[in-house]
């Protein structure tokens, strides 16, 4: 293994928590409606929970509300009773064919409240590149170590994952940043 293999490693593992990032604050509603902010909600298909986009078209007709059509009318009340469950905070109006929902205007304080959460998870993502890092670290000292590179390409092996750090760590935070600006603009 050399210090391409590392860094190579380092890099798919920093990716990998730059992407887990992104999902996570899809999950985090801001004052528009997004498709994504329904994606956790699950409905009793026939016994089945399911994700509510595998029974019904959801589509956001304007910026403030969703237009949930189920395939099958015989299922609107499980997914009204799916999204009166999840904590959405949304309440369903169901007129026997579709359902529709309003999002309601987020108040100030919960924005701050939204926006702290944002940097929880930002700070949840940097603590995983970070540990990256060390793992990279590690196995160019465990390389050095067993002789298969010397001390100066350790060296340089280092720098070169410090480097990588540090920018995912810009990534992160400007992932973060600009949810938190989408969060905080009314």
């Amino acid at each position: 293994m050399a210090i391409a293999d590392v860094k190579k490693n380092a890099q798919a593992k920093m990716d990998k928590s730059v992407a887990a990032l992104g999902e996570e604050l899809k999950k985090i509603r801001t004052g528009r409606a997004q498709v994504s902010m329904l994606d956790n909600i699950r409905v009793n298909y026939y016994g089945t929970p399911s994700p509510l986009s595998q029974v019904a078209s959801i589509s956001t007709p304007d910026a403030k509300s969703f237009l949930i059509a189920p395939w099958e009318v015989s299922i609107l009340k499980d997914i009204e009773q799916a999204i009166i469950k999840s904590e959405l905070g949304m309440a369903p109006m169901n007129d026997g064919k579709v359902i529709r929902l309003k999002v309601p205007d987020l108040t100030e304080e919960r924005r701050k409240d939204l926006a702290k959460q944002v940097k929880k998870i930002a700070e949840e993502a940097r603590v995983a590149v970070r540990m990256a890092r060390r793992d990279a670290n590690e196995e160019v000292k465990k390389l050095q170590k067993d002789k298969a590179i010397s001390e100066d390409e350790g060296k340089k092996g280092e720098a070169d994952v410090q480097k990588l750090t540090d920018d995912y760590i810009k990534k992160v935070d400007q992932v973060a940043d600009e949810k938190e600006k989408s969060i905080l603009t009314i």
